[in-house]
């Protein structure tokens, strides 16, 4: 008789997981207030009042709203003085979003691969990446756990390059005393659906630098300029504001924010503590300076010999059968077919006439393992339930590792 649900046996966990987005009164509320005020888009006092929210949240002297996290990016870089031909360090081990802002601005992408620990730029090969042509360093806060900034920040300061936080799925995450987003030149936030703080879509950017801010303005207005005539355009911009409706839902998800941390922290603590004697199973790490990892993913990282020889693909086929919503996450950026049509794709990062990895070659050793045999994704939204349902998690994992002779090769 089968145990393991992959093999006709029942599975651990059969209800379903905690929905997510959650919304209420408070929203609503939120929400009609904009009809009320009669201001759904520029200039509307609903979103100058998230914005200043945001920014005393994160601790930042400014903060604007925008469309969604990629144009943050873009905007942010724009303000920078990235241009086609510039090179921009990230990591290849992270959303599309982080590459294609780049690539959009003409700009190439150069990927330094990832600490094995923890899943973020290693800044340990950064130097050797730097040349006179590289014009943004783009550390990612993967997963809500903070990048190690301290080391990349004199790094970038020695060279002179600014440096923008992907702050996409960190939001108040901490490090070193300081909310992560602020501590570069520049910080960005997405509101996607899947996100911490969500509000379908929607992103921001957060900055200390007074001239900056004057940029982020410009490039998120249509190239308007701060006491500026209406239809008196300085810059190349598009419209990239975020509507009051979005920026009324978001503030009022930002009230529930605390809470919600607490909660997939303290159950995160928990599923520790069941797991720390099961073998081939551990958990992302974190660097000394880290006091905050916020669990917009909860990433788990299995040693297949230790776990007993059960392939990470043959885990995850598993693990979903018993009633656990998982994934591999992530794939090499720079594996994606867009960087074999890149020419087609991104004509303009090869019209300045700079050098473009040849990315059909490219590896990231670190990166390439993680991805093939080591991460497995457990939702943000999965860890807002009670410790029976991390019990169902921890109860998974150890019946496949008991049953797993019952998974044929």
């Amino acid at each position: 008789m089968a145990n393991l649900a992959l093999a006709g046996g029942s599975p651990v966990r059969t209800k379903d997981w905690p929905v997510w987005p959650v919304w209420g009164e408070p929203e609503l509320e939120s929400v009609r207030g904009v009809f009320e005020c009669g201001e759904w888009g520029i200039g509307s006092p609903v979103t100058a009042e998230f914005e200043k929210k945001f920014a005393s949240a994160v601790g930042a002297k400014h903060a604007i709203t925008c469309t969604n996290g990629t144009d943050a990016l873009v905007i942010a870089m724009q303000a920078l003085g990235v241009r086609a031909g510039h090179e921009v360090i990230i990591p290849p081990y992270t959303f599309v979003a982080t590459a294609s802002a780049p690539l959009m601005l003409g700009a190439v992408p150069v990927f330094v691969d990832i600490d094995p620990e923890t899943y973020n730029l290693n800044p340990e090969l950064l130097e050797a990446a730097i040349t006179p042509n590289t014009k943004c360093i783009i550390p990612v806060h993967i997963a809500g756990n903070p990048a190690d900034i301290n080391p990349i920040l004199e790094i970038a300061q020695k060279h002179g390059i600014p440096v923008l936080e992907d702050t996409a799925q960190a939001h108040l995450a901490r490090y070193d005393g300081k909310i992560v987003g602020t501590m570069g030149n520049a910080g960005t936030w997405s509101f996607q659906s899947s996100k911490n703080l969500c509000g379908g879509e929607g992103g921001m950017i957060c900055t200390n630098d007074d001239d900056l801010f004057d940029l982020l303005f410009s490039y998120q207005n249509c190239g308007r300029v701060k006491g500026g005539k209406w239809y008196e355009h300085h810059y190349l911009a598009g419209n990239r504001r975020l509507s009051a409706f979005q920026s009324a839902v978001i503030s009022a998800q930002m009230d529930r924010l605390e809470e919600y941390m607490q909660i997939r922290e303290n159950n995160v603590e928990y599923l520790k503590t069941l797991l720390k004697d099961t073998p081939g199973i551990s958990f992302q790490g974190t660097y000394s300076n880290t006091e905050r990892h916020v669990y917009h993913l909860l990433v788990l990282r299995l040693n297949s010999p230790e776990f007993g020889g059960l392939s990470r693909d043959q885990f995850l086929e598993a693990l979903n059968a018993e009633g656990v919503e998982c994934s591999q996450g992530y794939i090499p950026l720079y594996t994606f077919p867009v960087f074999s049509r890149l020419a087609e794709e991104a004509p303009a990062v090869y019209a300045c006439g700079k050098n473009v990895p040849d990315y059909k070659n490219l590896s990231c050793p670190e990166c390439d393992r993680v991805c093939r045999e080591e991460s497995i994704w457990i939702y943000q939204s999965m860890l807002l339930g009670g410790r029976s349902d991390m019990d169902d998690i921890a109860s998974a994992i150890q019946k496949i590792q008991k049953y797993q002779s019952e998974i044929s090769d």
